[in-house]
């Protein structure tokens, strides 16, 4: 467990508080995490961002009346911190029976308080629900590689040794399973992703891909730093040209995390799939 999160809201429990208290976000150091895959803030590898949807987002006019909307938050990856998820549905939730005069006044209230907690500015869109709905669910790009058949006994931490490659031979392609699976390592509860690869280097074996992805399942991290770690992993295995891994998690509590590395600047869509 990171030692930061045995003090956060998660697997306690917590009383519904309904009106803004910003107070309640609870950030958790990336530093730990970090030394932990070899790397640091000054030498990350990486890229990226952390897509976070609430689903749940709601206010009140000066009127009283409510409004519900959809909330977009992205995370800059290298931002110092990652904000506990218990701990940011609690806030979103202080924001129910919170008056804000508009919907600007709403996106700079968000902007200000999870930009705190991140450690560095943090975007936000607050979305109509008839925008999010026009917008429709997407499908990963690339192959899917689930329908392979491998053979797997160890489930309790990643297993890059798994993985090959063929050196002799180029490609650029993408590769996404929609088999990820890893438990959170406060609760233990499990939290369920759609992985997509894209690199450009030494061909990877997706059957190789597969098993590793599926090693995964009873490990316990976030989500964050389990595609850090699949990041690396295949970054050490094929020193590629480029390569870009993200995932799509299953929203919990009303919200999903959808992790973003790669060794280029990130303009991928945060298009919801059919699980989120």
């Amino acid at each position: 467990m990171h030692p930061a999160a045995e003090h956060s809201p998660l697997g306690k429990s917590s009383e519904y508080i309904a009106t803004y208290t910003p107070s309640l976000l609870f950030p958790i150091p990336r530093a730990a995490k970090w030394a932990e895959l070899g790397v640091g803030a000054d030498t990350l590898p990486w890229q990226g961002v952390d897509y976070w949807n609430c689903f749940e987002l709601s206010w009140l006019l000066p009127s009283g009346k409510p409004v519900v909307a959809i909330g977009e938050f992205a995370i800059p990856a290298d931002s110092p911190n990652i904000i506990e998820s218990k701990s940011f549905k609690l806030y979103l939730n202080s924001l129910n029976q919170t008056v804000f005069a508009s919907v600007q006044a709403l996106q700079a209230c968000l902007e200000k308080d999870l930009s705190a907690a991140a450690g560095k500015p943090v975007g936000v869109r607050v979305r109509t629900l008839s925008e999010v709905e026009g917008e429709g669910v997407a499908a990963l790009p690339g192959v899917c590689i689930d329908d392979l058949d491998v053979s797997i006994s160890q489930y309790e931490h990643p297993q890059p040794e798994l993985l090959r490659c063929d050196t002799g031979r180029q490609v650029e392609e993408t590769l996404h399973s929609h088999l990820l699976k890893s438990n959170c390592p406060v609760t233990g509860q499990p939290d369920w992703g759609s992985v997509t690869v894209h690199y450009r280097g030494p061909v990877l074996d997706p059957a190789s891909l597969l098993a590793y992805l599926i090693s995964f399942r009873q490990h316990a991290d976030f989500h964050e730093q389990c595609v850090e770690r699949i990041y690396l992993d295949l970054k050490r295995l094929l020193n590629p040209e480029t390569l870009t891994v993200y995932a799509r998690y299953v929203r919990r509590g009303g919200l999903d995390i959808n992790p973003y590395r790669s060794t280029e600047a990130v303009s991928l869509g945060n298009s919801r799939l059919v699980r989120q």
